[in-house]
């Protein structure tokens, strides 16, 4: 029986695989990007290797809005082609991974001083819904100044003349570029996390492999590929540096912030997406009790290693809230959480970053590396076919088209239709709360039921579960460190960052014996915690 390269027990064994057989393409970058050019290319029978120096999605594919969307704003820069393919693409997302990817209405507010108009804005949803393909049911729908005051009755209503309502989705942006390494390794790909790229292997002129560390064993070891592609995110560039490829096209990296408050600090039953006093958009977003909102669009020149929200971002987002809701009075100290992630864009002359195109872009070196920069979340299984169909077209590593606009991310298919009695049925079955159930739906869908089959090794159930589910992502998801569990696997630092001081202890010494950490390791993991816990709500 192969081994399982997500497996952490398995790992030794799968890296000693990795550098003694050649694979046909080597994936550098654990995003969503890098996940969805692994699933496309196992799933067409091409061996494929894919590394990530840090844990997977912990870059640009963690710090997102969490929406699978269209992209409305694009139809202002008259993007009707980005608008076409997301609006596509979000549908295929839905139908594929069901319960990572919800539907979510979203309310467009109309104000009298706004840029956005009655009619205006009906035209430019209908255009959009109509590029989207959105069914009869979800289209976009007009609503009178009272009908959404009873949606949102905390808005401010002295300039509102009505509102749009229109569909998106959303989703978690981790968890799905976990689910889709997950598909890919189903497929027969070998995908490490902390295996970090440090320099390329030439042959006759031309990228034959890496040479790679792997950071859990402080070893290292060559990787031979045939073709090698680099989606990196914003560290795209950093590469195509060591490759001396950067040529004249180069990133441009912006900065977005999201912030998250209790659910008591605004009663929000619908998320929303509003114009600011600059005419900025703004999501809010109801989420598991609590509410996160953003973004910033900023230019960012700093360590791509470690963005963070400052206290100008942060207070800037507040005001905006403040501005746009009655009474509330956000301040800093209301702030449970945040985050701060890069988009990597590609720089347009004479363009702020909230101008530039999110189009993707794909560069081919002259020793022939390939990278791919650009894009968005929703759209990162076509930028993969995109990279995929050239591979193949250059290097004819596979003739079979791209199959996965029909591939299923869990292991069972999960009909869109009976979600309900699925979730009844496991509601029944194991007797837990829906509270606890609703969490692992949301995270893993059907694979749930592993988790909750487990035998428990601690009186507490509630404790017990989040140990059961640690050792799940120790068996399947390669999870190392205490931060990337609670970060990476389940967002609890997010959504639920009150329940971590109860749990910090009990799982740090559950990891210390499942991965033979010393007492040294351990504390440093806890520590590692509490820092980015202190960070999260601490702006300078």
């Amino acid at each position: 029986m192969s081994k399982n390269c997500l497996n952490v027990f398995e790992r030794d064994d799968c890296l000693k695989k990795l550098a003694n057989e050649p694979v046909d393409l080597l994936v550098i970058g654990g995003g969503i990007t890098g996940a969805g050019i692994a699933l496309d290319a196992a799933s067409r029978g091409i061996k494929v290797a894919m590394v990530e120096k840090a844990d997977f999605s912990s870059g640009t594919s963690s710090r997102s809005t969490k929406l699978i969307h269209g992209g409305l704003r694009y139809l202002k820069q008259l993007e009707f082609s980005v608008v076409k393919e997301t609006g596509k693409e979000r549908a295929i997302a839905y139908r594929n991974a069901p319960y990572l990817v919800h539907p979510e209405k979203l309310i467009l507010p109309i104000q009298k001083k706004g840029s956005l108009g009655w009619y205006s804005t009906s035209f430019a949803l209908w255009v959009y819904d109509f590029l989207a393909g959105v069914s009869k049911r979800d289209r976009k729908k007009m609503i009178s100044k009272s009908e959404m005051l009873k949606l949102l009755p905390q808005f401010k209503s002295n300039e509102l003349i009505g509102a749009g309502l229109y569909s998106e989705y959303r989703s978690d942006d981790s968890r799905l570029t976990i689910e889709i390494i997950k598909k890919a390794v189903s497929f027969g790909a070998l995908a490490f996390n902390y295996l970090e790229g440090l320099d390329f292997i030439y042959q006759d002129k031309l990228v034959s492999g890496i040479v790679a560390k792997d950071h859990i064993r402080k070893q290292e070891l060559e990787i031979s590929a045939k073709c090698v592609v680099n989606a990196a995110g914003p560290w795209v560039d950093e590469i195509r540096k060591t490759n001396a490829s950067i040529g004249k096209k180069r990133l441009v990296l912006s900065k977005g912030v999201h912030l998250v408050i209790n659910k008591d600090k605004l009663h929000l039953s619908h998320a929303v997406y509003f114009e600011a006093k600059d005419k900025r958009m703004i999501f809010a977003i109801p989420r598991e009790g609590k509410i996160y909102f953003g973004t910033t669009d900023t230019v960012y020149s700093g360590n791509i290693n470690t963005p963070k929200t400052s206290k100008k971002d942060a207070l800037y987002l507040l005001e905006c809230m403040n501005d746009a809701f009655e009474g509330i009075n956000l301040k800093l100290s209301d702030v449970v959480s945040s985050w701060a992630g890069l988009r990597p864009l590609i720089h347009e002359e004479g363009k702020s970053s909230s101008e530039i195109s999110r189009k993707d872009e794909i560069f081919i070196s002259s020793n022939g590396l390939f990278s791919i920069a650009g894009g968005k979340l929703t759209a990162y299984r076509s930028m993969a076919k995109r990279v995929v169909d050239l591979v193949n077209k250059k290097r004819n590593l596979s003739n079979k088209k791209c199959q996965t606009s029909s591939i299923i991310l869990s292991k069972s298919k999960v009909d869109i239709n009976n979600i309900k009695t699925i979730k009844n049925q496991l509601f029944k079955d194991y007797k837990i709360s829906k509270n606890d159930l609703e969490y692992l739906w949301t995270r893993y869908g059907m694979e749930s039921k592993k988790i909750l089959d487990k035998k428990h090794v601690n009186p507490n159930p509630k404790i017990a579960l989040v140990i059961n589910e640690f050792d799940y992502c120790l068996e399947q998801e390669s999870v190392w460190s205490l931060l990337d569990f609670f970060r990476l696997r389940n967002a609890r630092v997010y959504f639920y960052p009150e329940s971590i001081s109860g749990l910090i202890a009990p799982i740090a010494e559950h990891a210390k014996q499942k991965l033979q950490w010393t007492e040294e390791k351990k504390q440093k993991e806890i520590d590692a915690l509490n820092v980015f816990l202190k960070e999260a709500i601490t702006f300078e």
